[in-house]
């Protein structure tokens, strides 16, 4: 069995903690390990490897982190815009025979009880190998109100249902055949196919096209922009499991949530005695049932009772925690007003090293580079700024124009804008640098790519 990972959500419900460079399964909220590399490895034991299929700037992120849990026979497809789970699956399942079977796994999705997930997908591998489309029902805790639900009568799914009100969830509750849609399902490759070869043929047909037309590495595949953007996006639920008769039901208590917003995240923390969220940075006085999660900084509350507090290197978050639903509304406004701060965190991960922004003003930014042994970033350069690169530790081999210089620990070298440079890193230590710039505009969509190491095209 394949465990086919879904990596492409942008996580905004838990903005500021979660942003497009550095979405929620990435981060890691639960101690050592991301979300995304615990189903790594919960799914490790039954599955025999993993596809990956990720957003292309995800890629490096996901790939450094199945290397720091030693993940073995991964492969990737990368998807250069999303269309939804319909198109992903079907994408990845076109590479696999048709009899191998599927486990779709969500990458940002917490599940606390092995034991009883690893009995659910036994029997849903058994259901799929009969040539069934299996989706995990969750038997619900409560009338919840944020989740669709799936009727079942027996094993077999009889009807999908979408987010419903207070008073019908309570009836779904009562029912006892009704269960939370999880978003986990098991199939044959080639079962699933034919289903949306039936109800979806003009996805499946350009799916194919794509997957035709994609770059092909060693255990990666690129899907172009222009071939997947003619991919009609939806659901796998919408598009296959709501109208196939072949979709079966496997109920299961499991410890699941989807962590979708911050309340749920709350009631997955670990509380002190007056109930709040344990955070070392945090002192309290008075203070009981908030989530409070920080950063470097310490965080101080009097009276302060049901409350959320965020607080990031560059965005602070304070509100009601009962209202945590409306941070997909916050989204929306920032937009508008500050489309920079749902794009990355103020450290952001590449593949040759990371950047943090340390300060940024009008006309200039100031950054600290980290520049792994061995690695360089890409040959490039700026329209719109000038760069100014003092070196902190390590050895910097500097390329500007036609130059190559070497360049110490503090000494420096200026870069104008215009002029294609690179910065590489030939020693066996870090290379750490500060990097001022200065010019009209220091947005980081002002880079022209000459050459790529990491084939990107940004």
């Amino acid at each position: 069995m394949i465990n086919l990972i879904l990596c492409g959500g942008a996580g905004t419900r838990l903005w500021p903690l979660s942003r497009a460079l550095m979405p929620k399964q990435f981060v890691k909220i639960f101690g050592e390990h991301s979300l995304f590399q615990r189903t790594v490895l919960t799914n490790n034991d039954f599955c025999s490897e993993q596809c990956i299929v990720s957003n292309a700037e995800q890629y490096f992120l996901a790939r450094e982190q199945l290397q720091q849990v030693g993940a073995e026979k991964t492969s990737f497809m990368l998807e250069p815009i999303g269309r939804n789970t319909a198109p992903a699956i079907a994408l990845a399942c076109l590479g696999l025979p048709e009899d191998k079977i599927v486990l779709v796994s969500p990458s940002d999705h917490l599940i606390r009880n092995a034991q009883s997930y690893s009995k659910a997908v036994a029997k849903a591998a058994k259901l799929a190998g009969a040539g069934n489309l299996v989706t995990f029902g969750l038997k619900p805790t409560g009338p919840e109100t944020g989740y669709g639900y799936i009727e079942a009568d027996g094993e077999r799914a009889k009807k999908f249902v979408e987010k419903p009100n207070l008073e019908t969830a309570k009836k779904y509750v009562a029912a006892g055949n009704y269960y939370w849609n999880s978003g986990i399902f098991c199939f044959k490759a080639g079962v699933f196919l034919d289903e949306l070869n039936k109800y979806a043929p003009a996805m499946l047909a350009a799916c194919k096209t794509a997957r035709e037309k994609a770059a092909m590495e060693s255990s990666l595949v690129r899907i172009h922009h222009e071939d997947m953007a003619e991919i009609p996006a939806d659901s796998i639920d919408y598009a296959v499991m709501e109208k196939s008769k072949k979709v079966s039901v496997v109920p299961c208590s499991i410890g699941w949530s989807d962590l979708g917003s911050f309340e749920s995240l709350y009631n997955e923390l670990p509380h002190d005695k007056n109930g709040n969220t344990e955070d070392e940075q945090h002192i309290a006085i008075d203070s009981k049932n908030n989530l409070v999660m920080g950063s470097n900084r310490q965080i101080t509350t009097i009276d302060l009772n049901d409350m959320m507090v965020v607080d990031t290197a560059d965005a602070l978050l304070v509100a009601p925690l009962a209202s945590s639903q409306k941070v997909k509304k916050l989204v929306e406004t920032l937009k508008e007003k500050r489309p920079d701060l749902l794009h990355s965190p103020q450290t952001v991960i590449r593949p040759w090293g990371t950047y943090t922004v340390i300060y940024e003003y009008e006309h200039f930014k100031v950054k600290c580079i980290s520049v792994n042994p061995g690695a360089r970033i890409s040959l490039q350069k700026h329209l719109y700024r000038s760069e100014h690169w003092v070196v902190v530790s390590g050895m910097a081999t500097a390329t500007v124009g036609d130059r190559t210089v070497y360049v110490s620990p503090n000494e420096s070298i200026y870069i104008s804008a215009g002029s294609i440079h690179r910065l590489q890193n030939e020693g066996k230590l870090p290379l750490v640098i500060v990097e001022v710039q200065v010019g009209q505009y220091t947005g980081e969509d002002d880079i022209i790519r000459v050459e790529d190491d990491y084939k990107r095209h940004e």
